[in-house]
C-alpha cells in the first residue's frame, strides 16, 4: 500500500521535511516513488509547498495520506497557510510594565 508521508531531513533541531509517496512499510527516510513538495516548520515564517495536481493524482491512484500530510494539504487548499502570530511581551516584561504602572498611579 502506498502512503503519502513526510520524510525528515536536516540537522538536529532544524528539521525540514519532504512530502513523498512511499510504500507504507519502507523506511521513513529511504527511497521514495515521488516527491510532492516540502515543509519547513523551523523557519520563520514556516515554508510549505505542495504540488496539488500531483497530490490529487496520487490520491486517485489509491495512495493514503498520513494525518499530518492530510492536515497540511487542507491548509494549502484553503489558502491560509500559517497566520502570523502577534508579538507579545515575556512574563518578565509584563511584570516590569505592571510595576511601572503601579508606581506612577
Amino acid at each position: 500500500m502506498l502512503k503519502i508521508k513526510l520524510a525528515r531531513f536536516g540537522k538536529r533541531n532544524q528539521a525540514h521535511y519532504r512530502i513523498v509517496v512511499n510504500e507504507a512499510r519502507d523506511k521513513r527516510d529511504g527511497k521514495y516513488v515521488a516527491l510532492l513538495g516540502h515543509y519547513s516548520p523551523s523557519y520563520q515564517p514556516k515554508i510549505l509547498e505542495l504540488d496539488l495536481k500531483a497530490y490529487e493524482a496520487w490520491l486517485a491512484k489509491g495512495a493514503q495520506p498520513t494525518e499530518t500530510v492530510a492536515a497540511l494539504y487542507k491548509r494549502v487548499k484553503s489558502g491560509k497557510l500559517f497566520p502570523e502570530k502577534k508579538a507579545k511581551l515575556s512574563k518578565k516584561a509584563q511584570v516590569k510594565l505592571k510595576e511601572t504602572k503601579e508606581t506612577k498611579a
